[in-house]
């Protein structure tokens, strides 16, 4: 797909909608998700006209993912509470994903964090998650799979392969 053949906007935000905002929930938090998701479509569709039409999904989550990373560092910038909040039962978040397995996932490396979520929460095949990331089809497939180490050991669970 080339430049003049862009699909209109809308069409375009329709169609990614969903794998942007899934990414995003297991990114920032079902709360700040929805505020990146249009910090995101926004960006795209200052950026739109100039898009490469070959891959309109990783370009687009490769903006998410950029949003993310600038919550997080605009979270770590802001003062912390004098006193503890009350304890908020992670439960399952409103989509119907258990909270705390994503409670889990947001502790981890940020590659194998942004893994997780493009492959899990966005169902992207590793090639997109490769070029979400910048990174080869292989290292990829790696993140993920460290990733799901990682939470594994977290959780206290093993595979059938594992013991």
């Amino acid at each position: 797909m080339s430049k003049a053949e862009l699909p209109p906007f809308q069409s375009f935000l329709d169609e990614h909608r969903r794998a942007v905002l899934g990414f995003l929930r297991a990114m920032v938090g079902p709360d700040d998700a929805d505020d990146c998701f249009q910090e995101t479509f926004l960006a795209a569709l200052r950026a739109y006209p100039r898009a490469e039409g070959d891959n309109l999904r990783a370009w687009v989550l490769t903006i998410a993912r950029r949003k993310a990373i600038d919550h997080h560092r605009a979270r770590s910038r802001r003062p912390l509470p004098a006193a503890d909040p009350d304890a908020v039962d992670p439960g399952t978040t409103r989509d119907g994903l258990d909270g705390e397995l994503w409670t889990r996932v947001a502790d981890l490396a940020p590659g194998q964090r942004a893994a997780l979520a493009l492959r899990f929460a966005a169902d992207l095949p590793y090639r997109e998650i490769g070029a979400t990331l910048d990174c080869s089809e292989a290292a990829a497939r790696r993140r993920v799979h460290d990733g799901l180490s990682a939470l594994r050991e977290r959780l206290g669970t093993t595979t059938k392969e594992e013991g």
